[in-house]
């Protein structure tokens, strides 16, 4: 039984073309049977070989086989000569309009490969691959055909004390994740020798998963079987086909594809299927990788076509995505930029910064916003513009939401020791406040710090975090209401349905964001929206607050428009913790701030 899968040994024909070449290159498609058997290179190919080679004539009846063939089979020529090959292999024996189209498909086509079972010595059938090669003669009439039979239960020497279940798919017969691994590294092994590009692909079916609820799993089974013949015979040569998960198929691809032969995949893909009496449409999404443009080994250029697969998903399906490694190794530093964030979290190297927030009108300080800052060993103080666009949209948003409400709590407790009673303000990221199980969390860190009153925790969320969905956030924005904690918009002015928002969700305070705020004395636009945003916020009798508050004009200002609570530079810069007792005892003597509310 042939040892060899993917790459011939040595002395046997050219990689991909093994059925067709002769070893000088010379190409055996043109030249008739009868020359064949005179001409010693051509013939100590065909003895040779590690593959199993048939000759059939122009009605594909066996005239010649070889060697390899017998040992695979332990049929002689004697047996099968006159033949056909389905005396000694059978394609899929089911009687579906699909099944019947491919057998007519490979009558038509003069290049052909299709999965196929073949009985061997024991007399047993095992799952083998075809590829069948039609030659014609100078006027085009077909004169024999060239035919490739592969063994594929072959699995490695130093496994076969396994089950062949470890190494190939039971449901459609094709290597499985397991087999693969080692079929990638042979393959990659040839595209070095020969300098050729190999293309590994993922491929994925397009909502499988409804297709397989509507349809039922038996008729599943069998379309996911039809879909893998239906892409075998779009393959060449010792191309390989793996099924690596339920919908989830890989292709290792070594005859030079483009983009062209994708877009035909695809084409071919989208042909309906008749399974079971049924027509079933089906697309599906390929992601593509070129090796060695892509440096990466085995498993890496399995990730990299699984991640070109996922974009073309994320482009509407149907798709092809070739994989970048410039983009790539961004991709890799974003990686490794949220893994040293993940450290920093572990090894305590964040700090919450505060900023105060006044009463303009009464020189009161009403509370504080925590900020965060990343003390990093080597760069120093980061502010949060330099590390948080890096876990935007990740898990990370809310551990470190978590980390900052509980280093929050703490803080409120020491500050309750030491006589200082400033609410904390929060900001809570979309993500976090969105999760299902937000309310309940929150509920329970407030039980660990039973002295400090609910109240004195407040959260900030951004205008567009209610945008994502706008029933949970309120849903979930009413239950930390009944735990005592109350809500502000944050960076308000800055989303596109701030009147809806204004109207429908339960804050008592409304922030008006800073990029507004610092302009507004220059910018007459910016001015306007200021003022609309007042205005609003005043006939929704909800409380305002400006950030971005930097001199005292901006101050007079905002207190004539009927805005009274401020924070920013002007104010104070955001400070640590043990820096803000000091600030408070010097807030007051700041004659020129604590008179902007009286009268002039």
């Amino acid at each position: 039984m042939s040892q060899s899968f993917t790459t011939p040994k040595a002395q046997s024909l050219p990689h991909s073309h093994a059925s067709s070449l002769t070893p000088n290159g010379s190409d055996l498609r043109h030249v008739s049977y009868t020359s064949m058997s005179t001409w010693e290179p051509a013939q100590a190919v065909f003895l040779h070989a590690n593959e199993a080679i048939i000759i059939t004539d122009a009605d594909n009846c066996v005239i010649d086989v070889n060697p390899a063939f017998s040992e695979l089979t332990g049929c002689s020529l004697a047996e099968v000569k006159g033949k056909t090959p389905e005396s000694f292999s059978i394609l899929p024996l089911d009687d579906s309009r699909t099944t019947r189209l491919m057998r007519e498909e490979l009558q038509l086509r003069d290049r052909s490969k299709s999965q196929v079972s073949y009985c061997s010595h024991d007399g047993q059938f095992y799952p083998g691959m075809m590829s069948i090669n039609r030659v014609r003669d100078a006027q085009g009439i077909v004169d024999h055909h060239v035919i490739v039979l592969a063994d594929l239960s072959a699995i490695p020497a130093h496994a076969r004390h396994l089950n062949r279940e470890v190494y190939f798919d039971a449901l459609t017969g094709l290597p499985n994740l397991h087999l693969l691994t080692q079929l990638i590294q042979e393959s990659m092994q040839h595209a070095e020798s020969k300098q050729m590009p190999l293309a590994v692909c993922s491929l994925d079916i397009d909502f499988f998963k409804s297709v397989n609820d509507r349809l039922g799993t038996n008729v599943g089974d069998i379309l996911l079987s039809t879909f893998a013949q239906r892409i075998s015979h779009l393959l060449f040569g010792d191309d390989v086909l793996a099924r690596v998960g339920g919908d989830e198929f890989v292709l290792l691809l070594h005859h030079g594809v483009d983009e062209a032969f994708f877009e035909k995949l695809l084409s071919s893909i989208r042909r309906p299927l008749f399974i079971e009496g049924q027509t079933v449409h089906l697309t599906a999404s390929l992601g593509v990788t070129f090796y060695p443009d892509d440096p990466a080994q085995g498993d890496g250029l399995l990730r990299h076509a699984n991640q070109a697969m996922y974009r073309a998903k994320q482009r509407g399906r149907d798709a092809f995505h070739l994989f970048d490694p410039n983009h790539d190794r961004l991709l890799q530093v974003r990686h490794e930029q949220r893994q040293r964030f993940v450290d920093a979290l572990t090894n305590n190297e964040l700090r919450l910064h505060y900023q105060p927030q006044v009463d303009m009108r009464t020189g009161q300080v009403v509370g504080v916003e925590a900020l965060i800052r990343w003390q990093h060993p080597d760069l120093g103080l980061l502010a949060p513009g330099q590390f948080l666009p890096t876990i935007d949209a990740t898990p990370l948003e809310v551990d470190l939401g978590e980390w900052v409400l509980e280093q929050a709590m703490r803080q409120l407790v020491t500050w309750q020791a030491a006589g200082i009673a400033l609410p904390i303000n929060v900001n809570i990221s979309p993500s976090h406040l969105l999760l299902g199980n937000f309310s309940q969390r929150l509920g329970e860190l407030l039980a660990q710090y039973p002295s400090v009153p609910p109240a004195m925790l407040k959260l900030e969320v951004l205008e567009s975090a209610a945008m994502h969905d706008i029933q949970a956030a309120l849903t979930t924005m009413a239950e930390c209401q009944a735990l005592g904690v109350n809500f502000a918009i944050d960076d308000f002015g800055t989303g596109f349905s701030s009147l809806t928002h204004l109207r429908q969700l339960p804050v008592d305070l409304i922030k008006i964001d800073q990029s507004f705020v610092r302009d507004m004395l220059s910018d007459a636009d910016d001015m306007a929206i200021v003022e609309s945003v007042i205005y609003m916020a005043n006939r929704f009798q909800r409380p305002m607050l400006a950030e971005g508050v930097e001199t005292l004009a901006h101050a007079q200002a905002l207190i004539e428009l009927g805005c009274e609570l401020a924070q920013g530079y002007g104010i104070a810069r955001p400070m640590p913790a043990d820096e803000l007792p000091q600030w408070l005892v010097a807030w007051p003597l700041r004659a020129d701030w604590t008179a902007l509310g009286k009268p002039h």
